[in-house]
């Protein structure tokens, strides 16, 4: 008998099961360097999140010429077949976007030692231990979030601003911290409201619930909202235009939901944690651990281009300018809990 591929075998289970994951691949020459991904929640055009690793793979295809296939998880019970069919498949970088990914890519990093992987958002606490073929992106999220709270702090006409997370954990909490403190660095009597979607992975799905949220808020006096919460963000940005409230963004330049109305976004740049990674590996330099993205590398950090700048008084642009570079000198340590 002949025996099928372990990916090949997973597949079959899959589609047996009645979860069989959302695929995408991307060709090129045969010889190129083969990529796996897993989205997080949301997947594929949640505009936000799972887009900025999308566009890392593409710029990788272009400026490296690699190959990738993509999955896309349905429910928790996803993401660990998924991360072993890509790796049994032979790709010899796989990566997980977002902190749910920890556990399952860290276990299976042990099980695949001849292969790399990557997990973006990674939960590390003190006296983990990686192994050397895993690398855990991170991010500072409270530098970027200080940036807009500064601006909405600058802006805001009733002295209360909002914040809506999905779901509520130290991840989430740092783009609280950090959004708050920067309020309250150019407005102390500012005053931040905060609500979050849920305490499961569906709270970075929920538009609904972001915008019965944001309405809340609005109500209680918010003018501006900045949300942190996936997808969720849609309902957000929905309630702040039917009010005529203004939103913020999140991981992307998410002017384009609702132009007029998204004063600004934090970017957070996980295309270039992607695209670095990759080519990393191709050029040899691989090294697992702990790589962190801030202001200073330009790894987080907010919009303002001829779209929105119509909504943002020079001064104030200036200002929040700033504050940024006193970020990066250390003059400013930002909070990561709120």
């Amino acid at each position: 008998m002949r025996l099928l591929p372990a990916a090949v075998l997973l597949s079959a289970v899959l589609l047996a099961s009645g979860c069989a994951p959302r695929a995408e691949e991307k060709a090129a020459p045969s010889d190129a360097m083969r990529v796996g991904l897993v989205f997080d929640i949301g997947g594929r055009g949640d505009k936000s999140f799972n887009d900025a690793a999308y566009a890392g793979l593409e710029r990788a295809q272009q400026e490296l010429g690699i190959s990738f296939t993509t999955l896309e998880t349905s429910d928790a019970a996803d993401r660990e077949p998924q991360i072993r069919q890509l790796a049994a498949g032979g790709a010899p970088l796989v990566f997980g976007v977002g902190f749910l990914f920890t556990d399952d890519i860290k276990a299976l990093a042990r099980e695949f030692p001849d292969q790399k992987f990557a997990c973006i958002d990674m939960t590390v606490n003190e006296g983990d231990s990686l192994p050397p073929n895993l690398v855990a992106l991170k991010f500072k999220e409270e530098e970027g979030s200080f940036l807009v709270g500064a601006l909405a702090g600058l802006l805001t006409k009733t002295g209360k601003v909002g914040f809506v997370g999905g779901m509520e954990i130290p991840l989430i909490r740092k783009f609280q911290a950090g959004y708050a403190a920067g309020v309250h660095a150019v407005n102390p009597r500012a005053e931040v409201l905060v609500k979050y979607a849920g305490n499961t992975g569906e709270a970075f799905r929920d538009p609904i619930k972001g915008k019965e949220l944001t309405i809340a808020e609005i109500q209680a006096g918010a003018d501006i909202v900045y949300h942190a919460s996936g997808s969720t963000g849609q309902g957000v940005f929905e309630a702040a235009e039917e009010h005529g409230k203004l939103a913020i963004g999140v991981d992307s330049d998410q002017y384009d939901e609702k132009p007029g109305t998204v004063l600004t976004s934090m970017v957070k740049r996980v295309d270039v944690a992607v695209l670095e990674t990759i080519r990393e590996v191709k050029e040899g330099r691989w090294s697992g651990g702990v790589r962190t993205f801030g202001l200073a590398t330009d790894g987080v950090g907010w919009v303002y281009d001829d779209r929105n700048k119509a909504l943002i008084p020079d001064a104030v642009k200036a200002q929040v300018d700033s504050l940024r570079a006193a970020i990066i000198t250390g003059t400013i340590t930002v909070p990561t809990q709120p």
